[in-house]
């Protein structure tokens, strides 16, 4: 998740920090807050990985269905597994039921900052929709729909030397798309400036909907401005659902054509006026790049380039500073008392601190070795998925381009048939005047003339009719062609489901072993905690170990060790 380290909620304390979530998360510090989870940089007390750690907020932990949202959120961007969409590394539940998290921790640009600085470059502001495209198109092919996108959710962060590597964040309101519905019917979800018109009625969200929401997202970053704003929630929902956007153009006269095309045609009210998929969208914001100046935007407009991201946290000391504390102690009692032997309890302490940190190293290096082999399973996991992933993008492309082809093709054949509607009718009238005239005995000239026109509107009206069939067996096959893409999407979807949840129980239980041996080691910690106080209480007023305690006084605070509670 975002670090956001100049923020005022950064600095809050709200009282779990240094607390210990599920017995091996220590969190560090308050993030981020959204709509249902309250998020921290957090640490596992074992082995130095910093991750970001989402709870559902305190104030809403009694909601007991939230607890089914998260799951959700977790299930679906798991089964997404996209570059451009945050990870998720765990999930569970704290000994007293609360659910959490665990994230990969991002260090970037929100990009609601960087609009803030004022409109992107043109180019700029296509690269970063083409990648939420990209990642929408996998998610959407997966079944799996954000529906909440804003620019609030969506980091820019630098990723191998490449600027503006966009990462979509919270999908806290996603849902899998054959998932029983868990909100009320009717309900109205989302953040009103970036609400699709069905969202706004409080109808199902739709891939769609995501599309509407990039809509404005694209027209935010090329004016500096949402197409729709208003202090009043109800008003802004109303010009969601029935508002004409300004034309983009208007705000910025420099903006390609182009552009304006793409930005108006996801703002359409109507579902069937916008892009039907993200993968037709992806066609046609790289047909405007390659329309765009080649030179980079960072070259051009550096002062609106992000900011480097602050340094992440630096890696904690580990249990390898106790026996360091230890040996320190050790010198402290040898100069406290260099011709006695210490009090019994001292020499006690002193000896429970070697043989913890002898036993916390062990145990260090155990958790360690479980948490590679965790970790190399994730990694095959993620890479299968992954690899599923890509297979279902390729089909979900192609068929998007067969489903237009098929829709073009209907659409032809319609057109025919609308001819030939038209012909038969028209052809009925010129043989009602042929047989007319031929009973009038109008002159053969005359009649040659009548049936000759009638003759021309059956050629016509044939040569329709060859073309409505031709057309009629192309959109036959086009659809045919669909159908059997769709077949190998589903089948591959059914696999991957299926794979999630086989790679989960296999998980879970080397999961559940590195949980125990880490709340053994959280003992540890306290008990040496506890020893360290008695030997400090002694030896902190002696003179000649001031020295040594100067040493070790920026390793004396120890964080909390509780377990969260609700």
């Amino acid at each position: 998740m975002v670090n956001k380290q100049n923020t005022a909620v950064a600095k809050k304390n709200d009282g779990y920090v240094g607390r210990v979530v599920a017995g091996r998360y220590r969190l560090e510090v308050l993030i981020g807050e959204g709509g249902m989870g309250v998020v921290y940089r957090a640490r596992h007390v074992l082995i130095d990985r910093i991750v970001a750690l989402k709870l559902i907020r305190p104030d809403l932990r009694g909601e007991t269905h939230l607890r089914a949202w998260m799951l959700r959120e977790a299930r679906a961007a798991n089964r997404v597994d996209h570059a451009h969409i945050i990870d998720i590394h765990d999930i569970g539940e704290t000994e007293e039921g609360e659910l959490y998290l665990v994230m990969e921790y991002l260090m970037g640009t929100a990009l609601s900052t960087e609009i803030s600085k004022g409109p992107f470059a043109q180019a700029r502001a296509v690269d970063v929709l083409e990648q939420m495209a990209a990642a929408l198109g996998r998610a959407h092919d997966l079944g799996v729909v954000h529906r909440d996108l804003k620019s609030d959710n969506i980091l820019l962060t630098n990723r191998g030397g490449r600027k503006d590597f966009v990462k979509i964040l919270d999908f806290g309101l996603a849902h899998l798309a054959r998932d029983p519905r868990l909100a009320p019917k009717g309900a109205v979800f989302g953040t009103p400036e970036y609400m699709s018109p069905e969202q706004a009625r409080g109808e199902e969200a739709s891939a769609q909907s995501d599309l509407y929401a990039l809509g404005v997202l694209l027209f935010e970053m090329m004016t500096g401005t949402l197409p729709f704003r208003s202090s009043d929630r109800d008003q802004l929902l109303e010009l969601q659902r029935s508002g004409t956007p300004p034309n983009p153009r208007m705000l910025r006269p420099d903006l390609h054509p182009d552009a304006e095309k793409i930005i108006l045609k996801l703002l359409q009210k109507g579902l069937d006026q916008r892009y039907k998929d993200a993968h037709h969208l992806q066609e046609d914001l790289k047909a405007l790049q390659r329309s765009l100046p080649s030179s980079p935007w960072e070259v051009r407009n550096e002062e609106s380039a992000p900011s480097p991201a602050a340094p992440p946290p630096a890696p904690s000391a580990g249990v390898a500073e106790w026996a360091t504390r230890a040996a320190h102690y050790a010198r402290m009692v040898a100069r406290a008392y260099p011709t006695a032997d210490p009090p019994g309890d001292v020499r006690h302490a002193l000896d429970e601190c070697w043989r913890l940190a002898s036993q916390a190293s062990r145990l260090e290096g155990e958790v360690a070795s479980l948490m590679r082999k965790l970790e190399a399973l994730e990694r095959r996991g993620r890479a299968l998925r992954a690899e599923i992933g890509r297979k279902v993008e390729e089909l979900a492309t192609e068929e998007s381009r067969v489903l237009r082809d098929a829709k073009a093709e209907h659409d032809r054949a319609h057109e025919f048939k609308q001819r030939v509607h038209q012909g038969e009718a028209s052809l009925t009238q010129a043989r009602s005047q042929a047989d007319a005239a031929e009973k009038q005995g109008l002159a053969l000239p005359t009649l040659r003339m009548v049936f000759e026109r009638a003759g021309q509107m059956q050629a016509r009206v044939d040569a329709w009719r060859e073309q409505l069939a031709d057309h009629e067996l192309r959109a036959a096959r086009k659809d045919a062609q669909a159908r059997d893409l769709r077949r190998q999407i589903d089948e591959l979807r059914t696999q991957l489901a299926r794979y999630t949840e086989s790679m989960e129980e296999e998980l879970s239980p080397g999961r559940e072993r590195v949980a125990q041996r880490t709340r053994e080691g959280l003992t540890f910690e306290r008990a040496f905690a506890e020893h360290s106080e008695l030997l400090l209480k002694h030896l902190r007023n002696r003179p000649e170990c001031r020295d040594l305690l100067e040493e070790i006084a920026p390793r004396q605070a120890q964080p909390e060790s509780t377990v969260v509670r609700a």
